[in-house]
């Protein structure tokens, strides 16, 4: 009777599985915040690149070489 309770207070006193959620959260948030991150980076680095190469052949760059040719 006594290993039971003794069984019973170490499984109440247990934290490590509440840790491990928290953690697992905690790791999915960053996650998500990361991936919204780069989402949006990569939106405004295309974005730039657009820009770029409509200013350069405007200018008669192109990207092959040539004069007068696109992106």
């Amino acid at each position: 009777m006594k290993w039971l309770i003794e069984s019973a207070r170490q499984f109440r006193d247990d934290d490590n599985g509440a840790a491990m959620v928290e953690y697992s959260i905690l790791i999915g948030i960053v996650a998500a915040a990361s991936i919204v991150a780069i989402i949006a980076i990569g939106g405004w680095v295309g974005s730039q690149f657009t820009g770029l190469c409509t200013n350069l052949n405007g200018k008669g760059v192109s990207s092959t070489g040539g004069a007068g040719g696109t992106c």
